[in-house]
């Protein structure tokens, strides 16, 4: 006799590839980006996502023998996700402002056929990501951030420097985050876009851990680290294949 399944029962069979980005002291890279594959559980219910981040850091730590991974996205249960997402870590600047990293690189970009849209500073964060303008203003040439000019390459310089200065800001936050060996994101999909919290996030514990995070404030101090080590963002895992 057939056995069937029963429909109220979560199905698990869909292999899904994710980014887990790892911080690196003695290395040529300040983070190592690898691809983990893991049976992804079918379903939008914040428990089907927590069990499929939870069987996607299993993977890590068999694989790479952490014991402490963080999942930065909203599904994770970690209250110290919270804080750490780019829609909360705020970059404080000179004149006293406060803008979340996320309000921070929306309103920045340029692009051929307009921007920056600076009016996305005050706008709700996700709102900001979603704004109709950033679609359909052409191909993107570089960022403005209050006449402080940056480059598309190399790729994700810009976006990072937002997040590991933010973070350096928020003191209160660095000794838990210091206690993690490797990050990830489940909602972050390669596919689809490079900038990535979690990358930036295993950055800052990096170069903390590296006593680099001195001047990081200067744009061409931080953008030298782009030539003094390895890049491993997900434009590798591009080129490699990977998605």
């Amino acid at each position: 006799m057939e056995q069937r399944r029963n429909p109220t029962q979560p199905t698990s069979d869909a292999v899904e590839h994710r980014p887990v980005f790892m911080p690196r002291v003695n290395s040529d890279n300040l983070v190592k980006t690898d691809m983990v594959r893991f049976e992804r559980h079918v379903g939008f219910a914040s428990r089907q996502k927590k069990k499929s981040i939870n069987d996607m850091h299993q993977v890590i730590r068999k694989k790479y023998g952490f014991s402490h991974v963080l999942e930065l996205s909203s599904k994770s249960g970690n209250k110290l996700s919270f804080p750490l997402s780019p829609l909360s870590l705020k970059l404080t600047n000179e004149d006293g402002s406060q803008y979340s990293v996320e309000n921070a690189f929306q309103s920045s970009m340029i692009f051929e056929d307009g921007g920056p849209y600076t009016d996305l500073l005050s706008a709700p964060p996700r709102q900001a990501r979603r704004d109709e303008r950033l679609m359909t203003s052409g191909e993107l040439i570089g960022y403005n951030y209050f006449g402080m000019e940056w480059s598309v390459e190399p790729l994700t310089t810009f976006y990072d420097w937002l997040y590991v200065n933010a973070l350096k800001q928020n003191t209160q936050l660095h000794e838990e985050v210091m206690q993690y060996q490797a990050f990830t994101d489940l909602e972050f999909n390669p596919k689809k876009r490079i900038h990535c919290a979690a990358y930036a996030l295993a950055m800052f514990v990096a170069l903390n851990k590296r006593e680099l995070l001195d001047n990081v404030e200067d744009p061409m101090t931080f953008f030298n680290l782009y030539h003094e080590f390895k890049v491993s963002n997900t434009e590798n895992l591009l080129e490699a294949g990977w998605v």
